[in-house]
């Protein structure tokens, strides 16, 4: 590869979005990704069994598997710059390649890690010790937010059915203690929401929404329309409009920008930033050009009125 991994994954601005828009829908060989029909219900793909990314994560528990994605931290500064006791949900932790980073760039995160597999999290906690010596300002719990709300002690019942409840989230305040720790001040769903059926995003996100505190951020990275992911997928494993399954039954959806802010939007947040990441790397050997695109993006809950 041309460029170093953790540079390139953060540089955005090697080609324009329309520039490869362009190389795919010129190219008949690849105009199955452009076909609009939905062939089949992707939640029949990925029920609450979660067994698909327990396979996953077993057959990839090797080190060589994991890489930190120390970029994030670039990409969210506000991670860095956070003050004391701030909470941060993960979601879809993974082998904590996202976890490990924001723990390492700042102790006054504490971060919850939830993921639909057991073993991912097991993986997670691996990885954790392996870095740092001691943490005890990580949790981790299982949860598929797609099909189940998160636990109420992230954000109490009463919160989650009124919008105007608030906690400050003093240790002395007689509401938090009487409802629940008053939420979260960041979700972060990094290349999480594409593994999630399409017709299960609003919900997953409205969850999200829930457990934040106003004011707070949801942190979006993941696959964008047209990346070179997305266009090694052949015809028989489409099973709908930019959406794939793979050969291990994981799915895999590739993401538009007016897509994400209308999923967002939807459920009440509001767009602080939306963009496409474009990044050009050449495979020397091969000697060929790799494109890559992911979408990049922050949205705030409202503060209470």
């Amino acid at each position: 590869m041309e460029k170093g991994g953790e540079a390139g994954e953060y540089h955005s601005k090697d080609f324009e979005w329309e520039f490869v828009k362009n190389l795919v829908e010129n190219d008949p060989s690849l105009s199955h990704h452009l076909q609009e029909q939905h062939l089949v219900d992707s939640s029949s793909f990925s029920s609450s069994d979660s067994k698909p990314w327990q396979d996953f994560h077993s057959r990839h528990s090797s080190g060589k598997f994991f890489k930190e994605r120390r970029y994030l931290l670039k990409e969210f500064p506000e991670l860095v710059l956070c003050g004391e006791n701030t909470k941060l949900l993960e979601v879809g932790c993974g082998n904590g390649s996202t976890v490990l980073p924001l723990l390492r760039g700042s102790k006054n995160i504490t971060v919850y890690a939830c993921d639909c597999s057991s073993e991912a999290l097991v993986r997670t906690k691996e990885n954790i010790n392996r870095a740092i010596a001691t943490v005890d300002n990580f949790h981790s719990f299982t949860c598929d937010f797609s099909t189940s709300a998160f636990p109420n002690w992230l954000a109490c019942h009463h919160c989650r059915h009124n919008k105007h409840c608030h906690h400050s989230g003093k240790s002395d305040d007689t509401s938090l203690n009487e409802h629940c720790i008053g939420g979260v001040d960041f979700v972060t769903l990094i290349f999480t929401l594409s593994a999630v059926p399409k017709e299960r995003m609003p919900r997953a996100i409205k969850e999200c929404f829930a457990v934040l505190k106003p004011g707070g951020l949801l942190l979006f990275r993941d696959y964008g329309l047209y990346d070179m992911t997305m266009l090694r997928f052949e015809p028989e494993k489409c099973i709908g409009f930019r959406e794939y399954v793979r050969s291990d039954g994981t799915l895999s959806y590739f993401f538009c920008l007016d897509t994400v802010k209308k999923l967002f939007t939807d459920a009440e947040f509001i767009e602080v930033e939306l963009e496409n990441c474009c990044v050009k790397a050449v495979n020397r050997r091969k000697n060929k050009n790799m494109y890559r695109v992911w979408v990049h993006g922050k949205f705030q809950k409202p503060f209470l009125k």
